[in-house]
């Protein structure tokens, strides 16, 4: 299979491009099974009828695990929001409709975003006590069954030639309550230190979908817990900070 070129490099993957396909190439550290779950979480999106690059090919490049895909020509919100800040409104007001719109899918057979939060608070670098109010407040969050995309940004979203934009990466997608999704995407605007877009985004999402912001807040220290199982230093005392504020009202 020929590389035409480099489009991205992430922690133990990287992503080419090889004609209309892009070839997600995993390191020989990462699990064989998180490789596997990603295309089938890919898969079982695609039949929900939202608009994602289609899952082509699971295979083996020189003895290493790789995802091919279809290739969409385009550029990514988060560019276009950073080459255009005059319409940055208007391209939150999409980014919001369109993580409406995966929230209004169903699809039985992902994994349950429930499940994997309590599997990340267990693992987090956290006390028994924080860990058990942790698993305490999630357990009594409204058990709902939407689809979540699990790192729902900018970056995630390709404005096509034509206007059409697509939803890529679907790696963390679950079946839960779609306020933790979105607790998850204001906690990445707050890490990309965009604190002023983390809270427009929060206020127009609540708007757009009747939702009561207190209602979100009370997800943010369970997804901040769970983003710290990824071990990232710098961002250690910034999600404790928010895994810390116990209550919003």
């Amino acid at each position: 299979m020929e590389f035409d070129k480099i489009i991205a490099v992430r922690n133990s993957k990287t992503l080419y491009r090889s004609g209309d396909k892009v070839i997600k190439l995993f390191d020989e550290s990462y699990s064989k099974a998180d490789i596997l779950n990603e295309a089938l979480n890919q898969a079982r999106v695609e039949e929900t009828g939202l608009n994602i690059p289609k899952l082509l090919e699971v295979t083996t490049i020189d003895g290493k695990w790789a995802i091919v895909l279809q290739y969409i020509e385009g550029k990514t919100l988060e560019q276009l929001m950073k080459a255009n800040p005059e319409k940055k409104d208007e391209y939150l007001k999409l980014f919001v409709d369109l993580q409406m719109e995966v929230h209004s899918k169903k699809a039985p057979l992902l994994n349950k975003l429930k499940d994997k939060m309590n599997r990340k608070i267990s693992a987090a670098d956290l006390d028994a006590t924080t860990r058990y109010d942790l698993h305490t407040r999630l357990d009594g969050m409204p058990k709902h069954d939407k689809v979540c995309h699990g790192d729902f940004n900018p970056s995630n979203i390709i404005i096509s030639k034509d206007g059409t934009p697509f939803i890529i990466d679907w790696a963390h997608a679950t079946q839960g309550n779609a306020s933790a999704d979105v607790a998850r995407t204001y906690l990445l605007f707050w890490l990309d230190g965009d604190i002023t877009t983390a809270e427009k985004y929060l206020d127009l999402f609540c708007k757009t979908s009747d939702t009561a912001k207190q209602y979100v807040q009370k997800w943010i220290p369970i997804v901040a817990a769970s983003q710290m199982v990824k071990g990232k230093k710098n961002e250690r005392e910034f999600l404790m900070h928010w895994v810390d504020v116990v209550d919003y009202e």
